[in-house]
């Protein structure tokens, strides 16, 4: 009797013991979700800083494109009228009018081509920062507990 009556003793101290080592392993779970859910906010925020900056760069080449467009557009205008006779500049060969003009055209489809580039380039960072909030959404109601949803 004395020793059943110790290990039922026994045994009821192991269930004691067991349920706080529950709630501390619940608490150990809540703790490393907490910290991963922190994290992975950073992430965004680090990612969001990143495409940030990636489209303020790319808004200055734009700018700067779009001057050099402008200069060339100008440069074109004279060059035409000097290949038309409009302009006093009887110093150029027309030859040599004709391989500027020529030069001039490829440059500006240069910057045509890179301007759509970067144009696509832009519209990609836009899909990625509308994916990232999709999936921020998702994750929060993700973690709504089952009884509200």
């Amino acid at each position: 009797r004395k020793q059943a009556t110790e290990y039922s003793t026994s045994s009821s101290d192991d269930e004691f013991e067991s349920k706080p080592s529950l709630t501390h392993k619940a608490k150990r779970t809540l703790r490393r979700r907490r910290k991963l859910e922190k994290e992975t906010k950073q992430l965004i925020k680090q990612e969001e800083l990143k495409r940030l900056h990636k489209a303020q760069a790319i808004q200055r080449q734009l700018e700067e494109l779009e001057e050099r467009q402008k200069a060339l557009e100008i440069f074109g205008v004279q060059l035409e009228r000097e290949l038309r006779g409009e302009s006093d500049s009887g110093t150029k060969d027309e030859t040599q009018m004709l391989h500027e003009w020529f030069e001039l055209v490829l440059e500006k489809n240069k910057l045509m081509r890179y301007e759509s580039e970067l144009l696509i380039i832009a519209q990609e960072l836009e899909l990625e920062d509308h994916q990232s909030r999709l999936e921020q959404k998702l994750r929060e109601k993700m973690a709504i507990d089952g009884k509200s949803k």
